[in-house]
């Protein structure tokens, strides 16, 4: 084993003492951004070599600092994303969420499909389905300047069109257009602040956490724009807590002019995300 191994070996268990959900994972990750190489290559690199700056960012990773803040980058489906401070970092969970919503276009046989992404964080959905859905036609909108400065960042160079302002009246020049809704928006009920992960409350920007006592309040919204921005037969999907399955459906009710309102589950078989279809007259 090399010096770098080695170190990594002590890390992981300061890690995990420090209540860190995932320590080799990120003892790792953090060694290979130290030293400049991938996580399978630690093993080459010289003792000679060891950067003593690794010790820092482990030390900040020991105070619940998010993994991307710290290397400034996270990764969503095939996508690396710029992240830091202002900005909530994309998920895994989120992965499953988009990969249905990729399928649901892919069926709809529209030849250039027009999707919104409402709450667009660091811009992760949108351009997972620009690049996977390729003549899509695209737009997010986000109400932070501060997740602007980073979302910005992400879009630049692609075909996404990116907004600012509040989800809630967005894109009126869609009204009755878009195919697809989609939306990660703050699910987080103000009365579980201090159940939250560390690095989520303590880093993730509120504004993309809570959203009032049981957490739906901006859902319920949602379904109003989304109502507004979906053609009939257009299909929305909502990401929400795995506490909140079965809720989110009761949102979109036939008599608010929805059909086929159904919860989903993700990978862990958690309820994760909610769909429904704008009736057809």
């Amino acid at each position: 084993m090399n010096l770098l191994l080695a170190e990594v070996a002590q890390a992981t268990q300061r890690l995990a003492d420090a209540g860190v959900p995932s320590p080799r994972n990120d003892a790792e990750e953090l060694a290979a951004f130290v030293h400049g190489v991938k996580r399978g290559e630690l093993h080459s690199v010289k003792d000679s070599d060891f950067d003593a700056r690794y010790w820092e960012v482990i030390a900040r990773r020991e105070q619940r600092e998010p993994l991307q803040h710290i290397t400034g980058r996270a990764f969503f489906r095939y996508l690396e994303l710029q992240v830091g401070p202002g900005v909530f970092v994309p998920r895994p969970e989120t992965e499953s969420v988009v990969g249905w919503a990729i399928d649901a276009v892919r069926a709809m046989d529209v030849v250039e499909p027009c999707i919104v992404d409402l709450c667009t964080g660091s811009g992760a959905i949108a351009l997972a389905l620009a690049q996977e859905v390729p003549r899509s036609r695209v737009h997010a909108v986000e109400l932070s300047e501060d997740a602007l400065v980073w979302t910005r960042k992400n879009v630049e160079g692609s075909r996404v069109d990116l907004r600012q302002g509040n989800a809630l009246d967005a894109f009126p020049d869609l009204d009755g257009q878009a195919d697809l809704v989609i939306s990660n928006p703050p699910y987080i009920p103000l009365t579980e602040w201090e159940y939250v992960a560390p690095e989520a409350r303590d880093y993730d920007p509120d504004l993309a956490l809570f959203s009032g006592e049981d957490g739906l309040d901006l859902i319920r919204g949602l379904e109003r724009t989304a109502h507004r921005l979906l053609r009939p037969g257009g299909v929305v999907v909502i990401e929400h807590a795995d506490t909140q399955g079965g809720q989110v459906p009761w949102i979109f009710t036939e008599e608010r002019g929805w059909a086929d309102a159904a919860d989903h589950p993700d990978l862990n078989n958690r309820p994760r995300f909610a769909t429904a279809r704008r009736a057809l007259p």
